[in-house]
């Protein structure tokens, strides 16, 4: 296979995976979630998503930057991306269906 078509297939893969993933990692979906509404600091972030460790949450920040769902914003934090948004904008419907399946509601955030 060229080399041209093998990196052309991985750019275009990753963001497929990074949906595919974002089902079984509810982390994904919190910090999607925790950032509908405008950018955020590490630190506010980390006690909204009751994440205690700041390396976990910098890592997962860092997966999340190289998908292309979140920005480092300057000064304000991260901040979602529109992949980021038209994501969480996609998926969210999805939730929503799956809770009324099973005859709950609820946020993402429970």
């Amino acid at each position: 296979m060229p080399e041209d078509r093998v990196s052309r297939s991985t750019r275009t893969g990753r963001p497929i995976m990074l949906l595919l993933d974002l089902v079984g990692r509810r982390w994904m979906l919190r910090i999607l979630w925790e950032l509908r509404d405008g950018p955020l600091t590490s630190r506010a972030l980390r006690a909204a998503c009751d994440e205690a460790s700041p390396t976990v949450l910098q890592a997962r920040l860092a997966e999340m930057r190289e998908g292309g769902l979140v920005t480092l914003q300057d000064r304000q934090g991260y901040g979602l991306t529109p992949l980021g948004r038209e994501l969480l904008a996609a998926i969210m419907p999805l939730y929503a269906f799956a809770d009324r399946w099973a005859g709950r509601e609820r946020t993402p955030a429970s």
